[in-house]
């Protein structure tokens, strides 16, 4: 973990000469994004009683800083609004903040596959084409802390072919799908990742109190809050659970959001059930500390990585991650980007950013920009039935149909007719997993083999690198690999 300099160590306890002064964290700054149709909350400190009265598009609000110094204020909701306006905020001093548009602020967390720039994804075209001043970003640097900041550094800046390589990737494609597809809006972008990072350092205390499966990681937490004797900056290795919400999350707390976008997992890849408990306290934690809903949150599912293995039973490797992640969709107010056909082998982050933020894009058009046609998923696995000698499987979201398909890099979605359907396998009640043939049939698709009589269960992509995994629906969004058994 980087060193945290001397200053840096002032900044996060908000420490500054002249304490009487009213401060603001950073992500309130010029070209910054206030979020729209939201009581927006806009928050700092200053000397305990003092009066802070914040004024922004003919409104005003006012309060005393309790004893702590904390104040917080709630604007009026403003509907969207590219003209750049001044939030101005007062007490002892004031602090005038520049060029502030109304629209909608994404958080994108997350580990190196959500970090992963732009200009390190093979498509300079799409960066010096990018003159979009009303997508904004912030970036935050890495920091883990034992106890809750109230300051973490950064600065907001406008998207511009100069600037648009040191975007996330991911982040810059869902803004500009949504702002291809509704456009007016003016979106911001909290880039708050770190790679390598595991999912429980995200998590907030109150997130892991809310999952009885998480006790032990609740404990933890707990016990080393109350100990006594360290700085509030003391650092903490950044794999243990809240450290980098402290250092990174909580000091944003609680800007207006529109929602989360989430692509992580590699670092939890040996896990199953127990990931999908994290989700849940991530999910759980972060709405209940934000107080503001159910907002929506978006994830990623894992790409296939690594070397393909041909064994029919599969289960190695991030199947069981993954197989989480898609259980995870049963939290309201979520959605799934699938992305099985976009590794490339052995590079854990792989350069098709775009179809990632597209297809993250497409839950966000349909359920919060009023494209209510819009198809967000591939097939997902709904259920199946014994049918003499075969099984019958069901999906959601088949969209236009189902198809057997080829995808190759950033191109749209080939589909091959009369193509045959890869990576299913079938076993009866001997658990014995052979390769099997499937077929289409209209909405379903029908697997068998001549090995197995009596079939009773079917996995489909359930592998590390399901290469040749190849069922779609014709808008192009792969199904998501599963199994129909709990074995």
């Amino acid at each position: 973990m980087k060193k945290i300099p001397a200053s840096l160590s002032v900044l996060l306890l908000g420490a500054v000469p002249a304490m009487a002064d009213v401060r603001v964290p950073v992500v309130f700054g010029d070209h910054m994004v206030l979020q729209r149709d939201l009581a927006a909350p806009v928050f700092g400190q200053a000397e305990a009683g003092e009066k802070v009265t914040v004024k922004f598009a003919g409104s005003e609000a006012s309060t005393a800083a309790d004893a702590a110094g904390k104040w917080s204020v709630k604007l009026p909701p403003q509907k969207a609004n590219a003209t750049p306006q001044e939030l101005v905020i007062s007490g002892k001093n004031t602090i005038t903040i520049k060029d502030v548009l109304v629209g909608d602020v994404w958080l994108c967390s997350g580990q190196s596959n959500m970090e992963m720039r732009l200009v390190e994804c093979n498509a300079p075209e799409d960066a010096a084409a990018a003159n979009f001043p009303t997508l904004r970003r912030i970036k935050f640097p890495h920091i883990a802390l034992r106890s809750p900041a109230e300051q973490v550094p950064g600065s907001w800046e406008a998207c511009t072919p100069q600037s648009a390589g040191n975007f996330t990737a991911v982040g810059f494609y869902f803004a500009r799908k949504v702002q291809q597809e509704a456009p007016g809006v003016p979106i911001g972008l909290l880039d708050d990742n770190w790679g390598g990072t595991r999912i429980e350092p995200w998590i907030p205390p109150v997130g892991f109190e809310q999952v009885p499966a998480l006790a032990k990681e609740a404990g933890e937490v707990k016990a080393r809050a109350a100990e006594a004797g360290h700085p509030a900056d003391e650092k903490l290795d950044a794999g243990k659970p809240c450290a980098i919400y402290n250092g990174m999350v909580h000091p944003i707390v609680p800007f207006g959001l529109k929602g989360a976008l989430w692509y992580q997992g590699e670092s939890n890849g040996g896990e199953g059930d127990t990931y999908y408990a994290k989700m849940h306290a991530l999910v759980g934690g972060w709405r209940k500390i934000w107080n503001q809903g159910d907002f929506p949150f978006y994830f990623v599912q894992l790409a296939n990585f690594q070397n393909p293995n041909d064994n029919p039973q599969g289960g190695d490797g991030w199947a069981r991650v993954r197989d989480a992640q898609t259980k995870s969709l049963d939290i309201p107010r979520t959605g799934m980007a699938v992305i099985i056909d976009v590794g490339e082998g052995p590079d854990i982050h792989p350069k098709d950013k775009f179809d990632v933020g597209e297809r993250l894009a497409r839950w966000a058009l349909r359920d919060e920009y009023g494209k209510k046609d819009t198809v967000v998923s591939g097939p997902l696995f709904k259920e199946q039935k014994a049918e003499d000698g075969k099984i019958r499987l069901a999906f959601d979201h088949t969209g236009g149909g189902l198809v057997v398909g080829k995808k190759d890099g950033r191109k749209p979605l080939e589909i091959v007719e009369g193509g045959k359907l890869a990576r299913f396998a079938i076993a009866g009640e001997d658990k014995k997993w052979v390769w099997a043939d499937a077929v289409i049939d209209g909405a379903s698709v029908v697997v068998s083999s001549a090995a197995v009589a009596k079939p009773v269960a079917v996995r489909y992509a359930w592998s590390m690198n399901p290469l040749g995994c190849n069922l779609y629906n014709k808008e192009g969004l792969p199904a998501s690999p599963f199994r129909t058994d709990a074995w």
